[in-house]
């Protein structure tokens, strides 16, 4: 080993240590020290803030044409469990992220027990199923997308706990769909046979 190139044990120690002390420190601020969002993350904030808020909209209205019980039970969970807490979630860390908030709103239709539409203007329960379904899976992607983007632990977290609620609902609905039929039959894509 050439003394003139080379560390010495004790530096070559002293230089890891420093590195790992280094290392910690930064992770420590990141966590403790609240930084502004970036452009990235409030980007991000702000697409599942508007997603979430037209969400509502449209699952109000679905909710109101739906008849099947457990079909509007899982439409209100949607809104009240799902969408409510994204846009709270993410307007509170633009907030601490010295961020504005968007001001885009879309009108929320109220939920009533029992709505009269005309037979050919009410959407069956079918297809509202596959519309929530569309939905869900939407947004989704806008969740995994907006982890993707994410540097600060906090909205990592935040984004990612979204993401696992999220797919936890989509099962109880892929399940109901499954159980009363309203999933589309799609045909087995048949491979030639070589002779």
């Amino acid at each position: 080993m050439d003394k003139s190139v080379a560390y010495s044990k004790e530096e070559y120690i002293l230089t890891i240590i420093d590195q790992v002390k280094a290392y910690t420190r930064t992770i420590l601020q990141s966590i403790f020290d609240k930084e502004p969002v970036n452009y990235m993350e409030a980007s991000s904030l702000y697409g599942l803030i508007l997603q979430a808020r037209h969400n509502i909209s449209l699952l109000s209205s679905f909710y109101n044409q739906a008849s099947d019980p457990e079909l509007r039970d899982l439409i209100k969970t949607a809104i009240y469990q799902h969408a409510v807490p994204t846009i709270e979630n993410c307007e509170k860390l633009l907030r601490e992220g010295g961020a504005e908030l968007p001001d885009t709103h879309f009108p929320s239709h109220p939920l009533y027990d029992k709505t009269n539409y005309p037979k050919g203007v009410q959407l069956t329960d079918m297809e509202i199923a596959i519309a929530v379904g569309n939905l869900a899976r939407s947004s989704q992607l806008i969740l995994f997308l907006s982890l993707q983007q994410c540097y600060q632990p906090e909205i990592l977290l935040a984004i990612s706990s979204l993401m696992s609620n999220g797919l936890q609902w989509d099962y109880q609905l892929l399940q109901l769909m499954l159980h009363r039929g309203w999933l589309p039959n799609a045909p087995k894509v048949q491979q030639p046979t070589l002779h």
